[in-house]
C-alpha cells in the first residue's frame, strides 16, 4: 500500500485509477481529483484523463444517466435537484439533457404524487392552505417542477385552490 503522500509515477497510477474508475461511474472532477491526490503533475492528469476517455473507463454522458436514474430512483430527487447536482460536479449542460432523459415521465408523476401523499399523511391538524404550503414546500426541496407540484396539488386539495371555500 502507498501512502498518501508519495508520488505515483503515471504507470504506477494507471492500475489504481482504472480500478477507480471500473467500480463505478465518475464524472471528470472526481477522476481529476484522485489523480492529483496520488501526486501526479498536471500534465500527466490530463494525458492519463484523455487515455481514460479513449479507452471508455470515462464517460461522463454515461455518468450523467446513471447518476440522474440512480437518485431519482432511490433518493427520488427531483429533475431540478439532480440537474444542479450534476452541474456542481462539472458535468456539461448536454450531458446533464443527456441524463435527465433516463427518467421516464409517467413514473416521475407518480414519485411526485407519492411523496405529495405522504407529505400530506404526515400533516395533521393543520388546516388544508397550511398543509399545501408545506407539502409544497417539501417538494421544492426535493427538486421537483413548481408548475408540476402545483398541478398535483390542485388535484389534491381542490378546496384549498378554492379560496372561497376556506372562508
Amino acid at each position: 500500500m502507498v501512502p498518501k503522500h508519495s508520488t505515483l509515477t503515471p504507470q504506477q497510477a494507471w492500475p489504481r485509477i482504472t480500478k477507480y474508475c471500473a467500480y463505478q461511474e465518475r464524472c471528470h472532477a472526481e477522476v481529476r481529483e484522485k489523480l492529483y491526490s496520488l501526486g501526479l503533475h498536471r500534465s500527466d492528469v490530463e494525458t492519463m484523463l484523455m487515455r481514460l476517455i479513449e479507452e471508455n473507463y470515462l464517460n461522463e454522458e454515461r455518468y450523467a444517466q446513471q447518476f440522474a436514474g440512480g437518485h431519482f430512483r432511490l433518493k427520488q430527487w427531483g429533475r431540478v435537484k439532480i440537474a444542479y447536482a450534476l452541474r456542481q460536479k462539472g458535468v456539461s449542460e448536454y450531458c446533464v439533457k443527456k441524463g435527465l432523459l433516463e427518467i421516464e415521465a409517467v413514473a416521475y408523476r407518480q414519485v411526485l404524487e407519492k411523496l405529495a401523499r405522504q407529505k400530506r399523511a404526515q400533516l395533521k391538524g393543520l388546516p388544508p392552505l397550511a398543509k399545501q404550503g408545506k407539502t409544497r414546500n417539501f417538494l421544492l426541496q426535493r427538486g421537483f417542477e413548481p408548475s408540476l407540484i402545483a398541478e398535483v396539488l390542485r388535484e389534491m386539495w381542490p378546496e384549498a385552490s378554492d379560496h372561497s371555500a376556506l372562508q
